[in-house]
């Protein structure tokens, strides 16, 4: 008996009953068929019809768009964007949902990576559940706080700069992004044409009056001459070595946190939220508790915000260690962090220099790694350092609770674990965790 040809449902259409949201922006549905079906700009409870965008007859799931409501959530609103909303903009995910509602969905889903992944109850990560917002962003529904620093612009073939659309190379043009900080939206990025440009990243800084825009040109094309509605600095994409090149202007921007200006440079990272910087750094300097004398790791340090917190908490005898990939960012760091002497900064992978540095212990540790975490081998090692407190910073709930499953198998506890919402209208929550070594005997 031979199977029958698999064949696409993308287009196709189906009457579902929304289930419980899930990590990435979408909510869980069924098929009448039993097929799981991913579906956007929806919200748990509603009653909706979703047209397909991806899979087929023998797909494990299905993604799908809401694109009629038959019973609404009393948590929907009207999507305040205009271009949100079913194969449009793919920037954000819950412009639909009133903002305390996002908040509770991202508690959801940081509670189901803990069970699924660690297997821990928020009781047991010493968490309450909640997610919480950052300075100034609790408005009422229907308000969109702008908040986002750096906008990565996309070109169409028209040379009108947009967004992209969700998992997709399209782009969406748009006039306005409602989510962008007032000083990337007063650049007018959007209301200028760039017929010879791929990508346009518009980035202000909060800690200074540092703006800049850095040009992706298309393969051959010209760099046009540059004027916006505000002074900036103009940075250029290389398309031989994707290197970034300054064309006018300062190289960097300054921003500041913790009573301290850090220079980032392109391709350095720094928190998109204004007011990110400062409430991860308070959550982390709670939650370490820094003594004179300290010995403490900074790794995935970036451009040195948490190693600049630690080391000017720490006395005489006290020292920090910043491990960066970044060459760039690592020269920032040198340059952010060259009055506090025992501060240093070593360029390479966590898990290459960790073990060469021949460090067997250390006070402390702070880890904010990328998206993926910081994996099975790095906190095995970590574990053995003895440290009296570790500080985990996530962007991702999947990574942070798998590498917590990890610290439990070497001996550490979450002690407490906070959630902010540093990403509103997306799917995206940053956490810090506090482990301590497990007490021995119990």
């Amino acid at each position: 008996m031979q199977n029958e040809p698999t064949s696409s449902l993308v287009g196709e259409e189906y009457e579902v009953e929304v289930g419980p949201v899930a990590h990435g922006g979408h909510c869980i549905a069924r098929t009448a068929e039993n097929q799981v079906l991913f579906v956007r700009h929806t919200l748990p409870g509603e009653k909706v019809i979703a047209k397909v965008t991806d899979g087929d007859t023998d797909s494990r799931f299905l993604r799908a768009d809401a694109v009629r409501i038959l019973e609404p959530s009393k948590d929907r609103v009207e999507a305040p964007c205009p271009y949100a909303g079913p194969g449009m903009c793919g920037g954000c995910d819950w412009q639909h949902a009133k903002p305390g509602a996002q908040r509770r969905l991202k508690g959801e889903v940081i509670a189901e990576q803990l069970r699924r992944l660690a297997g821990l109850t928020p009781e047991e990560a010493g968490w309450d559940g909640t997610v919480m917002p950052a300075d100034g962003d609790k408005l009422p529904a229907g308000e969109v706080p702008a908040w986002r620093t750096r906008v990565q612009y996309a070109i169409d073939a028209e040379g009108r700069a947009g967004l992209r659309k969700h998992r997709s190379h399209d782009v969406q043009p748009i006039d306005h992004c409602l989510i962008a900080a007032p000083g990337v939206s007063e650049l007018g990025v959007e209301k200028r044409e760039w017929p010879q440009i791929a990508a346009v990243e518009a980035i202000t800084a909060t800690g200074s009056n540092d703006r800049q825009v850095i040009l992706t040109p298309k393969p051959g094309g010209r760099l046009p001459l540059v004027e916006l509605d505000k002074p900036v600095s103009v940075l250029r994409v290389d398309e031989k070595d994707g290197g970034v090149h300054r064309v006018h202007g300062r190289a960097f921007v300054r921003e500041r946190a913790d009573d301290r200006t850090y220079r980032v440079g392109s391709g350095g990272f720094w928190q998109v939220h204004p007011q990110a910087a400062n409430t991860l750094v308070r959550a982390v300097m709670q939650g370490l508790l820094p003594r004179k004398n300290d010995t403490a790791l900074d790794l995935y340090c970036g451009v040195g915000l948490f190693a600049g917190a630690i080391g000017q908490r720490l006395g005489e005898k006290g020292a920090v260690l910043g491990i960066e990939s970044g060459k760039r960012a690592v020269e920032d760091a040198r340059h952010n962090l060259k009055d506090l002497d025992r501060v240093r900064i070593e360029h390479g992978k966590v898990d290459q220099v960790l073990p060469r540095t021949g460090i067997t212990e250390c006070d402390l540790i702070v880890l904010d790694p990328p998206r993926a975490g910081a994996g099975k081998q790095v906190v095995k090692h970590l574990s053995g350092l003895g440290a009296r407190k570790i500080a985990y910073v996530a962007c991702d709930p999947a990574a942070l609770a798998r590498d917590l499953a990890y610290f439990r198998e070497g001996g550490y506890r979450v002690r407490t674990l906070r959630a902010f919402d540093l990403f509103p209208m997306t799917h995206h929550v940053e956490c810090v965790a506090i482990l301590e070594p497990v007490a021995k005997g119990s």
